[in-house]
């Protein structure tokens, strides 16, 4: 479906849906006349499941932070599915083994390139490496809850430099590699720790607030869902489609500075599971011409008015349009 098609994609991808629920009076990050959308895939799916029968040969796919957890689960699935998939990690041998690992499974295309999301330089340097057209874009990489205020070479707060910052650079600079591929996807990981904190635009690298690792995390995850947000806006008409999503709890090496994963063992997944609703958005013909939405658990979230206690759902300030305008005109200045 092209960015020019006045049919509904939920219709036409043959999905299932139903009402949103009433918008509240305050009418954030609300969508007037659209519908939430449902798959036949839940909480338990994994990866193979949802990309079961679907064969991405002659796609090419990007997946940032692709040494660990679920960014080697979703390059795996992509790879195995025919994609010809880039690992881009910050440590090359770690991505190295793993994409020998990934090949050696089943044999298929999985390269490596050096990526360090915290560093414009890095992302530059990438960007202007990459040649031709680009069909996938998983922007998982991240950091997350850093114990003590850290800053970039750019003084600016590492977690949202890192996961938000890169990404923007990232997808900004692969504009044309996207829009060449006549039917691009921007798969961008928020996280259930969005509902911490919306962004703060008056002090986004706690220049003034004092740092909390969590609100500091919330708030970086909130603008990678911003971002896919704004990336749909302006350029779904150019076939570019964007969504937001988070995997759910998974215990990975993402957790290190906070103890662990403490989410009740009913409500964790495997890393297979956590991978599901990536690579739905990701390569799914479900999905095909779907864009500015937030995922879990492989359907899409409901806007919540308040964080309830099994932190489900999306926080309106996530979904806001003109939040999502003013960070992307923010960070454009601030990587110009």
């Amino acid at each position: 479906m092209s960015g020019g098609s006045s049919r509904d994609p939920v219709e036409e991808a043959g999905l299932e849906s139903f009402p949103a629920s009433d918008p509240p009076a305050w009418g954030l990050g609300t969508r007037e006349g659209t519908a939430r959308i449902s798959t036949p895939f839940d909480f338990a799916s994994t990866a193979d499941e949802v990309l079961s029968g679907v064969r991405l040969s002659g796609r090419r796919a990007i997946v940032t932070g692709a040494t660990s957890g679920i960014g080697i689960e979703t390059a795996r699935a992509l790879a195995h599915a025919g994609a010809d998939v880039t690992l881009a990690v910050r440590d090359v041998e770690a991505g190295k083994k793993v994409a020998h690992a990934i090949a050696a499974a089943r044999r298929c295309r999985v390269h490596v390139a050096l990526l360090e999301l915290s560093s414009p330089r890095s992302v530059r340097d990438f960007v202007e490496e990459w040649r031709g057209p680009l069909h996938i874009l998983v922007n998982n990489a991240g950091i997350m809850a850093l114990p003590e205020l850290q800053r970039s070479t750019e003084g600016w707060e590492l977690q949202f430099a890192t996961n938000f910052m890169g990404h923007m650079g990232l997808t900004v600079g692969l504009h044309d590699a996207l829009a060449a591929a006549n039917g691009a996807r921007i798969v961008s990981l928020g996280s259930s720790g969005s509902l911490f904190s919306p962004v703060n635009f008056d002090d986004l690298h706690f220049n003034f607030i004092p740092y909390t690792p969590f609100v500091a995390y919330g708030q970086s995850k909130t603008a990678c869902i911003l971002l896919a947000m704004e990336a749909n806006r302006r350029w779904s008409g150019e076939g570019i489609f964007a969504n937001a999503l988070n995997p759910g709890a998974i215990a990975t090496n993402l957790q290190k500075h906070s103890g662990g994963l403490k989410t009740p063992k009913e409500r964790q997944k495997s890393v297979q599971q956590g991978a599901a609703t990536s690579v739905l958005l990701a390569a799914s013909p479900l999905l095909s011409g779907v864009g500015g939405r937030y995922f879990e658990d492989c359907n899409e979230a409901e806007i919540v008015p308040v964080r309830s206690a099994d932190y489900r759902g999306v926080a309106p300030y996530a979904l806001d349009a003109t939040n999502a305008h003013r960070l992307w005109e923010i960070a454009a200045c601030l990587l110009h």
